[in-house]
């Protein structure tokens, strides 16, 4: 492939994702459609993969995207974002921006940490419709005040979980159907990012959370509404699977 038609073949999935990204929640969207729009990136970003060359993945530049908090506490995205960042075979870290509220930084391939920063946006989207929504439960009004704070991140945890699960079962999916192409993408990018993380010098923690009391009401009900949502288990799989 030229270098002309490759940024030409990005600029086009670029702007398939921006298209996208526009159907969300917050525009009207349910969380089913928002979804299936993130099912249908996975699709166009395993396309484009196919279409690259070996050399031209090991040439092709890497590249940060950030995803703003707004918050100074870690929020339940946290309990997700890893999974995030491997199905779009991409690196993440957290960090504090100026103003000291915590933020997400992707790094990899331009394509993939486009999608994560997609899924990100789709997930925490998801999460706090679903929360407003259990908030008007008659299950929810049973808990006293001073136990809301409780139920409400026992909700959040336990849908976050849910897809968090659903992620990992996809990209087992998306692995097996592009190892079966006869080439290991997965391996080269890795390889690629990991190089290009490297040569950052960034130093790097793993944090481990505290343990937190959890409302298993509550944990049970968030876990059921992250199940419903309509994920396509063949996301980003080569030859996706008929319906």
């Amino acid at each position: 492939m030229a270098e002309h038609s490759d940024f030409a073949a990005l600029d086009k999935l670029k702007m398939r994702i921006q298209a996208l990204g526009a159907k969300t929640v917050d525009n009207g969207c349910t969380e089913d459609e928002a979804l299936s729009a993130a099912a249908k990136v996975a699709e166009l970003l395993d396309r484009y993969d196919l279409s690259l060359t070996d050399v031209e993945i090991r040439e092709a530049p890497c590249e940060r995207r950030e995803y703003e908090t707004h918050r100074k506490k870690r929020i339940p995205l946290d309990d997700c974002i890893g999974v995030v960042a491997n199905i779009c075979d991409c690196r993440v870290w957290r960090e504090k921006n100026l103003a000291g509220e915590s933020r997400y930084v992707f790094f990899g391939l331009r394509s993939d940490i486009e999608v994560a920063r997609y899924l990100t946006d789709l997930i925490d989207t998801a999460v706090r419709c679903e929360l407003g929504r259990y908030k008007t439960t008659s299950d929810y009004q049973r808990f006293r005040h001073k136990e809301r704070y409780m139920a409400n991140a026992s909700f959040t945890l336990g849908m976050v979980a849910s897809i968090a699960d659903k992620l990992t079962a996809m990209k087992s999916g998306r692995d097996e159907a592009n190892h079966s192409t006869g080439r290991d993408l997965v391996v080269l990018k890795a390889a690629v990012v990991d190089a290009e993380l490297e040569k950052l010098d960034l130093k790097l923690r793993t944090v481990r959370r505290p343990t937190r009391m959890v409302s298993t009401t509550a944990y049970e009900a968030g876990s059921a509404a992250g199940a419903s949502l309509a994920i396509n288990p063949g996301i980003g799989a080569a030859n996706p699977p008929e319906k």
